[in-house]
């Protein structure tokens, strides 16, 4: 304006490309005023496809290797080659509701792993054949999952979505799932597993300090000291605490836990230790969020009687000794809660230790199981470098980074029971194999375990090659061959199964004989007599069989003429 006046405005001079553009977001932003239709949602380029083939059905089977196999007539674990994606589909009906444990250590989608190529995802002319990597008929089944990738981050997460959705339906109602991972995708890996397992289902994170020297960083930052194992459970109501006997904690991590030593007490029901007070440490349990938990306590030193009354400032029971609850000096509230109810301390006394201190008591519980520990989420005193040292003390080569063997053990010890099932559908140099033996060696398990790997070829320049090894899952049996024979020389007295039956995803056992009427020919009727495989064995048609069904495929095996 000028003097009051408007100014004339030079319309030669505005942009109108601009101002359009400007008008359509603008029209765009007040149309997303209402939000009725927004909610909170995760998804990612190929969410829907995944979702479908998690579902889709396969043609395909598990063929006995009874050649790289160890004890095939009487062991009961199973090493699976092929794409888990396959695997976890042929496992359903034998173990749906069967595992207790699921752990796996996927690719972290660094920019330099490979990840599961599954048909959903891409065309095959979509990729670069040098970061390809092909089957025997040519399928291709991973690829190089490099950061330049548009999809980089949604092809790993439609790679682990369909896996982890069979995964859950494995595992059984008390069942949990640990997953490593590191920074690249956990962000991601959190959200998924809280879609496909519940957010109410998570259980931990723990951290696990695997170079406590920290990596090299690249540009800026902080030296990376650590990496992430997220559990989940089927349903948290079904589990309990992670704990573990404390001279076996010592044994497994010494510089976390330590030598345990407690001071032990006698009562009528045995020994005890007293450990924490009955009075809440969370402010946030208060005469306002936790009001039943809020009272006075009276107790008689002579007999051990306890009476229970409203906080009040007065001494409401003469020859008692008054223990008012703690005083909450965070904010408006006056008072912590309590941890027992009521009706908890009145009926279970005998459980609470009262110590005197001052004109007062100070009130503990009484724990029995002292000898077990519950563990903590944060996990030090085993490297990586324990992980290269478990598989070169086996004379064998072809891993990076491997987990270390204590580091599974331990996760095993704490979400098992000695009769329970593993899975580990990514085994890589199985590790989880290897854990689980000397586990059931040390307490007298009989876990069974089952690995699953892609035949994933070794580099040709590798030493693994150099030494025989043509593919990985060539090189993760005969660790467990190894691990077994060591295993047993330290442990002779134990009674553990150290086999394995080798099993391998093929094609069906059928012919493909179906086709439309107008293309049978006369002299076609010779494929009409036997529908199955020339190459195929009664043991072939045996497991075809018991993947059909819900029959578990480590039984024992009888062969009757």
């Amino acid at each position: 304006m000028s003097d009051g006046n408007i100014e004339k405005i030079d319309l030669e001079k505005v942009d109108w490309r601009g101002s359009r553009e400007f008008f359509e977001s603008l029209g765009d932003a007040l149309d997303k005023l209402d939000d009725h239709d927004e909610s909170y949602d995760f998804t990612w380029v190929g969410k829907r496809k995944s979702i479908i083939e998690a579902g889709a059905p396969i043609n395909k089977t598990l063929r006995p290797d009874v050649e790289n196999s160890k004890n095939w007539d009487t062991t009961e674990n199973l090493f699976i080659e092929g794409d888990n994606l396959d695997a976890l589909k042929l496992l359903q009906e034998s173990y749906l509701g069967k595992v207790k444990m699921i752990y796996i250590d996927p690719p972290y989608n660094t920019g330099k792993d490979f990840v599961y190529h599954d048909n959903f995802r891409a065309d095959t002319e979509q990729y670069d054949e040098d970061t390809e990597y092909k089957d025997d008929q040519g399928n291709i089944q991973f690829k190089k999952n490099e950061k330049t990738n548009g999809r980089y981050h949604s092809d790993w997460l439609s790679m682990m979505y369909p896996r982890l959705k069979l995964a859950r339906n494995l595992l059984s109602e008390d069942g949990v799932i640990f997953i490593s991972i590191d920074d690249n995708e956990q962000a991601n890996l959190k959200k998924l597993c809280d879609e496909v397992f519940g957010e109410d289902n998570f259980v931990n994170k723990f951290v696990w300090i695997s170079k406590p020297e920290g990596r090299q960083i690249q540009g800026s930052g902080a030296a990376g000291t650590h990496e992430f194992i997220y559990c989940y459970a089927r349903n948290t109501y079904k589990i309990s605490e992670f704990i573990a006997p404390a001279a076996q904690l010592s044994e497994l991590m010494p510089k976390t836990y330590g030598a345990i030593k407690y001071e032990t007490k006698t009562d009528s029901k045995g020994e005890y230790i007293a450990t924490h007070e009955l009075y809440n440490g969370n402010s946030i349990f208060n005469e306002e969020t936790r009001p039943s938990l809020v009272f006075d306590i009276y107790y008689r030193e002579s007999d051990g009687d306890v009476k229970i009354t409203p906080v009040s400032d007065r001494h409401a029971h003469a020859g008692y000794a008054k223990i008012p609850p703690h005083r909450n000096n965070n904010g408006r509230h006056k008072y912590n809660a309590f941890r027992w109810s009521k009706d908890k301390i009145l009926n279970e006394k005998e459980d609470l230790e009262f110590i005197k201190s001052g004109d007062s008591y100070r009130i503990f519980t009484k724990r029995r199981d002292f000898n077990n520990v519950t563990v903590k989420d944060l996990i030090t005193g085993l490297t990586s470098k324990n992980g290269s040292s478990d598989i070169t003390s086996l004379g064998l080569v072809g891993f990076d980074f491997p987990k270390p063997v204590k580091l599974i053990e331990l996760i095993t010890r704490i979400a098992s029971e000695k009769d329970s099932t593993v899975l580990d559908f990514f085994s890589g140099s199985a590790t989880t194999a290897h854990a689980v033996m000397q586990l059931n060696a040390k307490d007298g398990g009989n876990r069974k375990w089952i690995m699953v790997q892609l035949p994933e070829e070794t580099d040709e320049k590798s030493e693994a090659f150099k030494a025989g090894y043509k593919t990985i899952p060539e090189i993760s049996r005969e660790r467990i061959r190894r691990a077994g024979d060591k295993i047993a020389s330290e442990h002779p007295d134990a009674k553990v199964d150290y086999g394995f039956r080798a099993l391998r995803i093929d094609d069906t056992n059928h012919k493909d004989v179906y086709r439309p009427a107008a293309d049978y020919q006369q002299n076609l009727l010779d494929e009409l007599v036997d529908n199955i495989k020339p190459d195929r064995s009664d043991l072939d048609l045996l497991y075809g069989v018991l993947t059909a069904t819900a029959w578990e495929l480590n039984k024992p095996l009888e062969t009757v003429e």
